[in-house]
């Protein structure tokens, strides 16, 4: 009769054994989706703030014409 709690535990401990295992690889996969999102965050802002300088360097050469005018 003492066998039957000590199985229920043994399932018990198994279940949360399999629910870390699987926690952890979502946690991986979350960390891994984290970490491309960010490089794809760094590369857009690189991007932009190319296109605002070259959008700033043409809006100063439109003055300068405007002004020769």
């Amino acid at each position: 009769m003492a066998d039957i709690p000590v199985k229920a535990v043994e399932k018990k401990i198994d279940e949360l054994i399999q629910l870390c295992e699987q926690l952890n690889r979502e946690n991986q996969a979350l960390k891994a989706n984290a970490s491309s999102w960010q490089q794809e965050r760094e590369s857009l802002l690189e991007k932009t703030n190319l296109a605002r300088n070259k959008v700033e360097s043409m809006i100063q050469r439109l003055r300068a014409l405007e002004q020769e005018s």
